[in-house]
């Protein structure tokens, strides 16, 4: 499946899919840490429990429309809804322009889906839930048939990954006696390894602690932490995973050329 398509084509179908993926993300957001069915029931509004119908439910407009409150009981509805509804339209119709109808369109779409629904449920609950991440290391393997990562550096990325993150974490608790690494930080390195390689997980975990280190030094000087506070690591891995494999082998290849590696 190869074709090429107009730009607002692409621009378009892939804001309009994202929007819709968008809202059942947020479904997914909410009810994953909760553990509940991302099927049934359908939505419903949290505060009187009337059923959302599906003219409420278009994503964006009716937020608008509604101006942010529910059309029964007019409780506010968060704009986090409405945000990442717009996200995903944003970031699918930049990834259906980026890669063209294509088949390394499809790894694309489901790995930016799956970096937007692990930043918000890490930044939420502290967690990173398996049924992402298990799933994602094998679709993460098969996808290098249509993506420019190979089966092997995928294989080495996801043994990796997962080797370096619980290394990590357990010389940390050794050495301090506080928790390092939660497990769904480890298996969530080994799905970033099994999409990007070895050497793109590696540089999503650099980019992520320097990320992270920066985000505890400003909540420190702010007055909102101290060197004990925990953040959720999976809320940078992912958007810097995203980052990764959409321009990885440029970052690691204007890299090499700046420190002066052979044959660059």
């Amino acid at each position: 499946m190869s074709a090429a398509i107009p730009a607002w084509f692409a621009l378009v179908s892939g804001a309009a899919f994202g929007a819709v993926l968008g809202s059942f993300l947020n479904v997914c957001i909410y009810r994953i840490p909760r553990r509940l069915s991302v099927v049934f029931p359908p939505s419903s509004c949290p505060s009187c429990g009337t059923r959302i119908h599906f003219y409420d439910n278009v994503p964006v407009l009716a937020w608008l429309y509604l101006g942010g409150k529910c059309r029964t009981c007019r409780a506010g509805i968060s704009l986090r809804y409405p945000a990442v509804e717009a996200l995903t339209a944003g970031l699918f119709a930049f990834l259906a322009r980026h890669y063209g109808l294509t088949w390394e369109l499809l790894p694309a779409l489901y790995f930016a889906a799956a970096m937007v629904v692990v930043t918000l449920i890490d930044f939420d609950a502290y967690i990173i839930p398996d049924t992402i991440t298990l799933s994602g290391i094998p679709l993460g393997l098969l996808a290098t048939r249509v993506t420019s990562v190979t089966w092997l550096d995928s294989i080495l990325g996801t043994v990796l990954g997962f080797a370096f993150l619980f290394g990590v974490g357990w010389a940390y608790e050794k050495a301090t006696g506080n928790d390092g690494m939660g497990g769904g930080d480890v298996k969530f390195a080994a799905m970033l390894g099994a999409f990007l390689g070895w050497q793109g997980m590696l540089l999503t975990i650099l980019l992520a602690a320097a990320g992270g280190s920066v985000a505890g030094v400003l909540l420190m000087i702010v007055g909102k932490g101290g060197r004990k506070t925990m953040l959720p690591f999976g809320t940078f891995l992912a958007p810097v995973g995203l980052v990764v494999y959409i321009w990885g082998p440029r970052i690691i290849h204007a890299y090499l050329k700046l420190a002066g590696a052979p044959g660059y």
